[in-house]
């Protein structure tokens, strides 16, 4: 039985896990620091996510891409301008409203995996901890935290106590635990930091297999390049800005509102910031070339 038809054969209908769509439209945020600065962490962010899409956020620390990620869980709002999830405006909603999206439709996973758990407990009892404040009916929806965990691979830790698991198994369990409300965007902040290259991948592993049974909403923040590659879309994040996308396994520069563009950052030695160019359009595109132009009253 797949992930699929376990959800569906739930007595009371199909369990609440269709992926759910996150909208950007001009998004900025602004922040002070302890000493009083006022720092602009994102610059007009526009921005659409499609239910059921993977994304990559990558880019430097300090680019903006994990605060673009608390945004969309609704752990900070915008300074200016939507962020939509799943239609609805989270940044201007009340508070109350906003806890009930985050216990149902949004599912965070926070760095380090005992952050997310009850070391303790096993994982089926975190699980069931995580439901807690879930309706009785939502509940009986969803698969048992047995059957769940049984149909993400991880049935043999079922009954095992997380102080007793290896980092990556304790990892994979605060996923599972993490999506067990039947939540429609899934959100992972570094999910694979720390963790050697075999737990990475099937950290991965089961991050995808959770969008392809589920069908739910992925977006991840990494700075790992190989663990970017294998998520189908990638965002990199510069100076609080959208620099480029990758789809497909090519890379796109991305054209802001205002018309700015980031050049790709191998170019930077050659075009440094100020630098003068001029664009001609040719029949396959526009070719860019760096002028040197004389100050004025010098010849």
């Amino acid at each position: 039985m797949t992930l699929d038809s376990l959800v569906s054969a739930s007595p009371a209908g199909p369990a609440r896990s269709a992926g759910i769509g996150v909208r950007c439209q001009n998004v900025v945020h602004i922040y002070t620091t302890v000493a009083g600065h006022d720092v602009v962490a994102l610059r007009g962010v526009n921005l659409d996510i499609a239910p059921g899409e993977q994304v990559a956020l990558l880019g430097p620390s300090g680019s903006g891409k994990s605060t673009l990620l608390g945004l969309f869980g609704g752990l900070q709002r915008a300074s200016a301008g939507k962020v939509l999830v799943d239609g609805i405006d989270i940044s201007r909603i009340p508070e109350a409203e906003l806890t009930r999206l985050r216990a149902g439709k949004v599912a965070s996973l926070l760095q380090g995996a005992r952050r997310n758990l009850l070391t303790y407990a096993t994982a089926a009892g975190n699980v069931d901890f995580a439901r807690r404040g879930m309706a009785s009916a939502d509940v009986r929806r969803l698969p048992t935290a047995r059957q769940l965990l049984e149909q993400l691979g991880l049935g043999e830790l079922t009954d095992t106590p997380v102080n007793s698991m290896s980092g990556g198994e304790q990892q994979r369990v605060a996923l599972a635990v993490t999506v067990s409300s039947g939540a429609g965007l899934l959100l992972a902040d570094e999910p694979t930091s720390q963790l050697g290259h075999a737990d990475r991948d099937a950290m991965v592993d089961l991050i995808q297999r959770v969008n392809a049974g589920l069908g739910t909403t992925v977006v991840i923040v990494t700075h790992d390049p190989d663990i970017a590659a294998r998520i189908p879309r990638r965002i990199t994040i510069r100076n609080g800005r959208i620099g480029s996308e990758g789809v497909h396994g090519r890379d796109y520069a991305v054209i802001d509102q205002d018309g700015a563009v980031h050049l790709p950052e191998d170019w930077a030695d050659d075009y440094p910031p100020g630098s003068l160019v001029e664009f001609e359009e040719t029949d396959d595109g526009f070719f860019v070339r760096r002028v040197d132009v004389a100050p004025p009253g010098e010849h």
